[in-house]
């Protein structure tokens, strides 16, 4: 494989399909500062589509790390005015957005709870300032991956440029990229599979979801009359461009009842809050709110993310994906949730995915976050209560069943 070709291809896959850049448009970036290579390369990709302006801003998370721990909290949360200003400008005018992440799953050791809280704060509300201009203005917005040599040698247990490489060719798979075969095609193909599977989730009218496993999980989430897991039903602006937000993707998602989630889950893989890594959790709700954290380990950054405001600790998304998904069967655990959401159904603390027609925005969550965490397993049952009283199986051994 002649990789740094494929690197462009990567670039322009990202370009092209995930983002759709528009003639004359602005690209607004956020890239991880051990990406920088790769986000030259995604930025002329952009210019060849005739973007009007590509404009990175580097998210430099060893420097925060240093930061954190000579500021006080309150400092490090704070998003300072000209942090503001330098997105909204472009946003007022018509920019999209892209997230290109690198991991460094080792950074945040030896860093406070308290530290990393106020670290995951501080970035979540910088990007907050470009989610609330996707809500408004329907602007087109992306998270990427880029692989960097501290993930793969953390995920692979290899080292070096052996490393790197084999990461690379493991996100090009993911994202349905070879040598010969064109991506924007390809894509396509995936969304219509995926779109008529959230169809026929929709056409059965659900109107709650339970969800049992092995490790403990019983939990059911009710849905709204305006919960799509498809697209079919979902009104589009006048102005829409197609884009993807997430790139590799397997998921097929809604917003469920803000009031309606009870009982008990349990993870089924690692959450990276704020550089660290928190394993081995759990939620128990009751009335759509989480009313303990079950957890040994990290339990105060939990507890810290669910006391964000009001709404933190409602559901804002509940996303099916069969546990054996390209992803899943990979066979790595990948420590940044982009992945590792498409590899496990997941449920969301925070925001809702969009609102409710006028007269039920109180049943759609609004908040300051929104954090994905993977429930799914190869053994999860989810079974669907239509709305004339049926049940039916909508996942049996950790895959569709209809």
């Amino acid at each position: 494989m002649n990789l740094e070709k494929m690197k462009h291809k990567y670039a322009y896959t990202l370009a092209r399909v995930g983002l759709n850049v528009q003639k004359g448009q602005t690209v607004l970036v956020e890239a991880a500062i051990e990406g920088w290579q790769f986000t030259s390369i995604f930025a002329e990709e952009c210019y060849k589509l005739g973007a009007g302006n590509v404009v990175v801003h580097y998210l430099d998370l060893p420097n925060m790390k240093v930061a954190a721990q000579y500021r006080s909290d309150e400092d490090v949360r704070r998003v300072e005015d000209w942090e503001v200003a330098m997105h909204q400008g472009y946003l007022d005018n018509g920019a999209c957005y892209v997230r290109l992440e690198g991991v460094n799953p080792k950074l945040m050791e030896g860093v406070s709870e308290k530290n990393s809280s106020a670290i995951f704060a501080h970035v979540d509300a910088v990007r907050n300032i470009m989610r609330k201009a996707s809500r408004e203005k329907h602007c087109q917005w992306l998270i990427a991956m880029i692989p960097t040599i501290e993930w793969a040698e953390y995920i692979l247990g290899k080292t070096g440029e052996e490393a790197l490489d084999e990461l690379w060719e493991t996100v090009l798979r993911l994202c349905y990229i070879t040598e010969d075969n064109d991506p924007v095609a390809a894509w396509e193909e995936k969304s219509r599979r995926t779109s008529e599977r959230g169809n026929a989730v929709d056409e059965l009218k659900l109107t709650k979801l339970h969800y049992t496993a092995s490790n403990g999980t019983d939990l059911t989430v009710g849905l709204t009359p305006w919960s799509h897991f498809g697209f079919g039903k979902r009104e589009r602006p006048k102005n829409f461009i197609p884009f993807h937000a997430n790139m590799p993707s397997e998921e097929i998602c809604t917003t469920p009842n803000k009031f309606e989630t009870n009982g008990v889950v349990y993870a089924s893989r690692p959450l990276v809050l704020g550089g660290k890594k928190i394993e081995n959790f759990g939620f128990r709700f009751k009335d759509g709110k989480v009313v303990e954290v079950l957890a040994d380990e990290g339990k105060e950054m939990l507890e810290d993310l669910i006391h964000t405001d009001e709404n933190a600790g409602y559901l804002g998304e509940a996303a099916l994906v069969e546990y054996h998904s390209p992803i899943s069967m990979s066979g790595l655990v990948y420590y940044t949730t982009l992945i590792d959401e498409n590899a496990s159904c997941h449920l969301a603390l925070g925001r809702g995915l969009g609102a409710g027609p006028k007269g039920s925005e109180h049943l759609f969550n609004d908040s300051t976050i929104h954090v994905d965490f993977m429930i799914g397993t190869p053994d999860m049952h989810i079974v669907g209560t239509t709305e004339d009283g049926r049940e039916v199986d909508i996942f049996r051994d950790g895959d569709f069943a209809i």
